[in-house]
């Protein structure tokens, strides 16, 4: 209860009790943001409220949770990095319900053959089809039963002019790289550290632009918007070069001057020359429709009709659509790219040998800014109007650019979207690129190749949660997931206690597995000591 003797002043000064819960939280590794969600035991008929954490990334929404995918990562980055042995992916051989599954989805799918070749109605059957691809995918098989049903555009493969030729080897059927034999006999394994960057926009000191006016932001918003697509052409790149399945663990983190760049983690080695070749000679072709002619901007909009789209206003006629757009693109022998993204000239090439300080030193890097926003170079200078003028007139460079074949900007262009729908407007475009703290970027934070630690991260999750029941002293049998309903409650039910509540529960629960551990390791001591 508040001290009504104390002056107004003084008690101003006192911290929130509701705060201090959620920084003792914090300490004690506790999500301050759980969700409440309903349980029932099917075998017991017990039901009760279980907190479970939001899983959060990022610092600002939810420290502990950002901690501990950070330490989730650094495991799985730490694991794959120097294996010496190749992972298992064999894959299991089906059960009985996986078989009877696709049987009925054969006996689905000849129905609707057989519809379509008489012209008899097949939505029914669609939908039937649609649900057992569902419980197909349930039931643990990987992949669409049918594969591709739609033809994939192809643009020509032949290299640029401008970009220099790659080597080309065998492909070996590894994920393992070189080793070396000292003359004491002793083998080494190395695998690498390298950081790429985008090419220079204009010159900058401190992150700011030396001359905004003549900085190439048209250039740098495109960049951004495609530097996934340019990764995924390193890779195979990479891969094409190196002879053997190279793998890979990689984040991308914003330059003091909000570029992205990428760090990797290659495991085994290439020659230094090779790959800075590959570096140089990687691009990204983006074709899409040209964007040079602004057709409709302000209120002079296109009109949403339905069933037909999207029309000029002023004729009256259907824009093209997206594919229609493309198909034109495509006729055209004299059509140019939209845009072009390659590395830059600055990168950073390291090898790593495992079990060094190295190794440990690149990992923290590797990792060091995951727990942050790609904004945060900008919030930690909000008293600089410089970085903020920057970081504005990006935004604004981006703000019509078309960041996807969905994204409502190619309105402005005279196009309308794939799978357009009425209310889109240009530079309204709700594109996770588009949003002010993303610069540009929508491709994930953190990229790992498939056999990386030949695990998923849910297994090291539970790698982790198993260390900490033996620990413990605590069994960790695996449960049945058919046992428990799980059913989220919605905010403001009056089940759930107040979070402070929770949140105290929990710290609770955490400090005696503190003190647990603590004896454990004061035994441990005891028994070295002992020892010697």
């Amino acid at each position: 209860m508040t001290d009504r003797s104390v002056p107004r002043a003084v008690r101003l000064t006192r911290p929130l009790a509701r705060e201090v819960v959620k920084e003792v939280a914090k300490r004690y590794g506790v999500c301050i943001r759980p969700v409440a969600f309903q349980r029932l035991d099917t075998r017991t008929g017990r039901t009760e409220i279980v907190d479970v954490p939001c899983g959060a990334t990022l610092e600002s929404a939810c420290p502990p949770c950002a901690k501990r995918n950070r330490q989730l990562r650094m495991a799985q980055c730490r694991e794959g990095w120097h294996l010496d042995h190749e992972p298992a992916s064999t894959p299991n051989e089906p059960n009985e319900e996986q078989r009877r599954l696709v049987e009925f989805r054969a006996d689905v799918h000849a129905q609707q053959e057989a519809a379509g070749r008489a012209g008899q109605d097949s939505t029914g059957l669609d939908i039937l089809a649609e649900g057992l691809d569902e419980e197909i995918t349930k039931a643990g098989m990987r992949g669409h039963v049918t594969g591709r049903t739609t033809g994939r555009r192809v643009r020509s493969t032949r290299r640029r002019q401008d970009a220099p030729d790659l080597p080309k080897r065998k492909m070996a059927a590894t994920t393992l790289g070189r080793t070396f034999t000292a003359p004491d006999g002793r083998v080494y394994r190395p695998s690498m550290f390298i950081t790429l960057t985008l090419p220079s926009y204009g010159k900058v000191r401190d992150g700011v632009p030396l001359d905004p006016d003549t900085y190439d932001y048209r250039r740098a918003a495109r960049d951004a918007l495609h530097f996934s697509k340019l990764i995924d052409r390193f890779v195979q790149n990479l891969r094409r070069v190196a002879g053997y399945d190279v793998q890979y663990f990689a984040t991308v983190e914003p330059q003091q001057r909000l570029a992205p760049h990428l760090h990797m983690a290659i495991r085994g080695t290439l020659p230094r020359a090779e790959l800075k070749q590959i570096i140089a000679a990687t691009y990204h072709q983006v074709w899409w429709p040209p964007t040079d002619t602004i057709r409709f901007e302000g209120v002079h909009l296109p009109l949403w009709q339905d069933g037909v789209g999207y029309l000029d206003p002023d004729t009256g006629e259907v824009l093209p659509t997206w594919d229609q757009a493309l198909d034109q693109l495509d006729a055209d022998d004299d059509a140019q790219p939209l845009h072009v993204v390659g590395f830059g000239e600055q990168h950073n090439i390291q090898s790593v040998l495992a079990g060094t300080p190295a190794a440990g030193k690149w990992l923290g890097y590797l990792t060091k800014y995951l727990t942050k926003s790609l904004a945060d170079p900008l919030d930690a200078a909000t008293d600089d109007q410089a970085r903020r003028d920057h970081a504005a007139r990006l935004v604004e460079a981006l703000r019509f650019e078309p960041c996807s074949p969905t994204c409502a900007n190619w309105l402005r262009y005279g196009i309308q979207p794939k799978n357009a729908k009425p209310g889109m407007q240009p530079g309204r475009c709700r594109g996770k690129a588009h949003k002010p703290g993303h610069l540009g970027y929508a491709g994930r934070r953190v990229l790992v190749s498939r056999k990386w630690s030949n695990k998923t991260l849910a297994e090291h999750r539970q790698d982790r949660r198993t260390w900490v029941l033996e620990a413990l002293g605590h069994p960790d049998q695996p449960t049945d997931p058919h046992r428990y309903i799980w059913k989220p409650l919605p905010a403001g039910d009056a089940n759930v206690p107040p979070l402070a509540v929770r949140l105290l529960r929990t710290v609770a629960e955490r400090q005696r597995w503190r003190a647990h551990m603590n004896r454990l390791e004061q035994d441990l001591s005891a028994i070295g000591e002992e020892a010697a």
